[in-house]
């Protein structure tokens, strides 16, 4: 007996699949249950936190053209160079926070469809309603844990793994490291920037900003390859999960278009029922009609 999900020779000793977890004939998808696709959003996820994750770059490096504007206001003698800098700042700033929060939507959502397809998949035992998917970023402190479980059972359930898969652990550390880093990191800057001259007039004044920016460029490396290291596995994650998924779900669907009379197998063709003809009566004793005398048809009237 081979199982409906992945197809491995199953054992009657067991009641379920030993490499997918799906009991013993049960379809591979439950029916009447209903599931979402996460491809194409999956996808538009996997694009949005890849181009977010490439902004974040520009934005911060940023100090290394900030040292040369200051350098540049330095030699001029001009504060105007100097808010100019700001001004590039902002205009590389801006983008990226679009970036965000267009990837945040996205992979909730994803991750809210994916949490709802394992309560269709025979096996699965999730452990968070898919409220949480959604919840989980939005509740403070509940944010530095749920997601991570949430997405955990949903590659546990989806890549047939008995343990939460180290790409996991990898995504979520680092996203936290970016998170976390990102803000101390923007914080100290605000706070040194503050520090600076209004108005500088002297050589030591310039001075003090091309300094403010060689320094903050060291401290902006670390949640920068945090925030390289989460993308890349997020998106592999994504895009794993999504394959198996739509996979799963593609075992599940009606092996041919639905006709009236025909039960439809999940997976696996049914055989078609075909029913009595309208037009020819059954008799109940199993014996040929009689036939009236004369009643011969038209060639022998």
């Amino acid at each position: 007996m081979r199982c409906h999900t992945c197809g491995d020779e199953t054992s009657p000793s067991d009641n379920e699949c030993q490499r997918c977890n799906t009991p013993h004939g049960q379809p591979a998808v439950t029916p009447g249950v209903p599931t979402y696709s996460v491809r194409g959003i999956g996808l538009a996820a996997s694009i949005a936190v890849g181009a977010a994750a490439v902004l974040y770059v520009v934005v911060a490096l940023f100090p290394l053209v900030g040292a040369v504007l200051a350098r540049r206001a330095a030699d001029r003698h001009d504060p105007d160079v100097l808010l100019g800098a700001v001004l590039v700042e902002m205009a590389f700033t801006l983008p990226f926070l679009l970036a965000y929060v267009t990837a945040a939507v996205l992979v909730i959502i994803w991750t809210w469809r994916a949490r709802k397809n394992l309560d269709a998949f025979p096996g699965a035992l999730p452990h968070l309603g898919a409220g949480w998917a959604i919840a989980g970023w939005l509740v403070p402190f509940a944010n530095f844990v749920v997601p991570c479980r949430v997405v955990a059972n949903i590659a546990r359930d989806s890549l047939w793994k008995r343990f939460t898969p180290d790409l996991v652990l990898v995504w979520w550390v680092a996203w936290l490291g970016f998170s976390l880093g990102e803000r101390f990191v923007s914080r100290r800057d605000d706070q040194a920037y503050a520090r600076l001259p209004e108005q500088p007039v002297s050589d030591a004044d310039f001075e003090e900003y091309v300094d403010f920016y060689q320094g903050v460029l060291g401290w902006h490396l670390v949640p920068l390859i945090a925030c390289l290291v989460a993308a890349v596995s997020l998106i592999v994650l994504v895009r794993r999960i999504s394959t198996a998924q739509q996979g799963r779900i593609a075992l599940g669907a009606p092996a041919w278009p639905a006709h009236p009379g025909v039960p439809l197998g999940y997976g696996y063709p049914a055989q078609p029922v075909i029913a009595p003809s309208p037009q020819v009566a059954t008799d109940p004793t199993g014996t040929s009609p009689k036939v009236p005398p004369g009643s011969g048809g038209t060639i022998g009237a």
